[in-house]
Formats: structure tokens, sequence, C-alpha cells
């Protein structure tokens, strides 16, 4: 039965549960700070679902500094999902497509390691399944700009150092970013971790307070008032000294530079469908026109985005297909159909 299977994605920030029937669970989780409490985490966002009878897994977890490399991160994870699985099958989705046993996911560390954006990108050609599109997924930590034709992911790149020379892994998200990262010292800020891209999108009104969210640069609450404060130390100063017109500039300064990231990524992500096309003997100028596909936290990004594209491609908001919860777990809810369809 479908609602026997329980989709995981885990990373190094956060864990995500998710059903074929579109129940969905995230919950913060600093994986790097304690991964010896990971089994009992997973044991909890389990012991949710009492039905579950095989668990689908993907992960990112694995690049996290507390393990020495990849390897022991994967072994690591699927070690602490054996130790609690209470005899449940085990499926890790691999960049070949397919899902593989435990042992084999070990032997092939490299094709299991942060490949959840394949099974997003395989989920997301279901939406799509004849000419070009673009999967672009806007995270907390990172966005992925995957190109699909004819409903299958045709990446340039397969793993993390690959995918971030393709640009199909722009390593900045809505949440976790240092604003330094994205504006560098030419910009006269701080060399700091004084701030991060939760303060600019607080600061925007684009992301809701929550002042039980301490996961901040600061470790005080994730306010306007807080991201005020943090923003202001960028230029080594307090709410005092700095101007809120000088931080609403910022604000926007670093928004505009997410979007041309994107951007520059988007244009990069028609190659490959240019030259799948061109190598079936189809003309690539009548199919220039594809298909948008956004998903992730970040869709909030979706109307400055559209401005800077125009109206050249058909928008599909994966949020508004699964909606919101489960789009924000959308890697989780991929590999839990990919599940269950593979059972058929």
């Amino acid at each position: 039965m479908m609602n026997s299977i329980l989709g995981l994605d885990i990373g190094g920030a956060n864990l995500k549960v998710a059903t074929p029937q579109k129940q969905a669970i995230s919950v913060a989780f600093a994986l790097w700070k304690q991964p010896d409490k990971l089994s009992s985490a997973l044991a909890n966002l389990i012991g949710k679902f009492p039905e579950t009878e095989e668990l689908a897994i993907t992960m990112t977890g694995e690049l996290c500094d507390c393990y020495e490399t990849k390897r022991d991160g994967v072994n690591a994870i699927i070690a602490a999902t054996r130790a609690i699985s209470q005899g449940r099958r085990i499926r890790i989705w691999s960049t070949d497509g397919v899902f593989l046993d435990s042992e084999a996911a070990k032997a092939n560390h490299l094709k299991v390691a942060s490949a959840n954006w394949h099974a997003l990108a395989t989920l997301a050609g279901h939406y799509v399944p004849t000419g070009p599109a673009t999967l672009i997924d806007i995270g907390s930590t990172t966005t992925d700009i995957i190109p699909i034709l004819d409903g299958r992911p045709i990446p340039q790149g397969r793993t993390d150092p690959e995918r971030m020379v393709s640009g199909e892994l722009v390593y900045m998200g809505i949440r976790r970013t240092p604003v330094m990262a994205l504006m560098g010292v030419a910009e006269k800020l701080a060399a700091e971790v004084f701030a991060t891209t939760l303060d600019v999108y607080l600061h925007a009104g684009l992301i809701a307070e929550d002042p039980s969210d301490t996961d901040t640069a600061d470790g005080r609450p994730a306010t306007r008032a807080y991201a005020f404060d943090r923003l202001c130390r960028m230029y080594c100063g307090d709410r005092e000294t700095v101007s809120r017109d000088l931080i609403d500039a910022l604000a926007n300064n670093v928004l505009d530079r997410q979007i041309r990231l994107i951007l520059t990524a988007f244009e990069r992500a028609w190659w490959p469908i240019e030259r799948e096309v061109l190598s079936q003997g189809r003309n690539p100028q009548k199919e220039r026109s594809r298909t948008l596909l956004i998903t992730g936290c970040g869709e909030v990004l979706l109307p400055r985005l559209l401005d800077s594209l125009g109206q050249c491609h058909d928008i599909l908001s994966l949020s508004d297909q699964l909606g919101p919860e489960v789009s924000s777990c959308a890697p989780a809810y991929a590999v839990a159909v990919l599940a269950a369809e593979s059972r058929r």
C-alpha cells in the first residue's frame, strides 16, 4: 500500500519526511553539531507514521564536517537509519535514477550522496512529460537548477562539485547563506557572519517572524527587530548608528544578487537541453520556450524572478500543485512517490 511508504530527506540542517498522500513534516536538526542524536531524531519522526513499512531515503547530510569523508557520512546516515528501522525495508535513491539497498548504497556512496535534487527532478518531470523544462528549487541553504527534457532530467553534473561547476547547484538559499558570501568585501561590509539571508527576508517581510526560532547568526530570535540589528552589524554599526534606508538598500541588493545568480544559472541550463534536442534532430529554436517549475521555501522569490524573466515561459509552481507544506519537503515527497511507483 502506498501509505506504508515514508520518504526521508536527511539534510545537514533539517530532517524532512513525507508520504505519497501528501503528509509532510520538516524539523530543524543541526546534524553537524549532534551526529550521535540522528537516530533518535529520525525515530521521533518515523514514530509519527506508525503504519510505515518501508523507508525511501535521500540525503545531503553526508557533507557535514562532523564526517571526515562523504563515504563516512553516507555510511553513518545509513547506519543511523538502520538502527531505528525495526526491520522496515530501506531503499536509497541514486543519481542513476534507481533505488539501491543499504549495502549497494554504501558501495556506491557518491551516487547516493546529495542525490535529493535528482529525485525531485525525476518527480518534476511527471508534470512536463514533453518538451523542455527547468526545475528551480530554492531552499534554505542551496538552489538547484536542473534541465529537464521530455520528462527526464538531463543534468551536466551528478556530484556536488560537478554541479557547482555547471551552475546546476548554486550554493545559496533564503535562510542560512551569510550576507557576506553574496555581497563581498567590495561592498564595504564586515567579513563576519553577523547576518544571513534569513535576516534579509525577515527585514523585507518575505518570511514570517518566529520568536521561537533562534537558529540565527547571533542566536537571538528570528524577528524583524533582531534581523535589523544583525544587518546593522554588517556595517560594523548598530541600530543607533545605521539608518533604515541603508538596511533597506542592503536587503534589496542581496535579493537582486540572488536573482541575478539564479538567472545566470537558468540560462546555462538551456545548454544541455539544446544539445539533446539537436542530437534528436529537433529544432532548438522552436523549443526555446520552456516550462519553469518552481519549488522550495524560496518560492517567495517568484515575483521578482518573473519580473526578470518576462512572460516568455510557462510557470508551474509545485507549491500550488502539492501545497506549501509538501513543497517545502519536496525531495522527501519525491522519493516516497517514486518508491510507490517502483512497486507497481
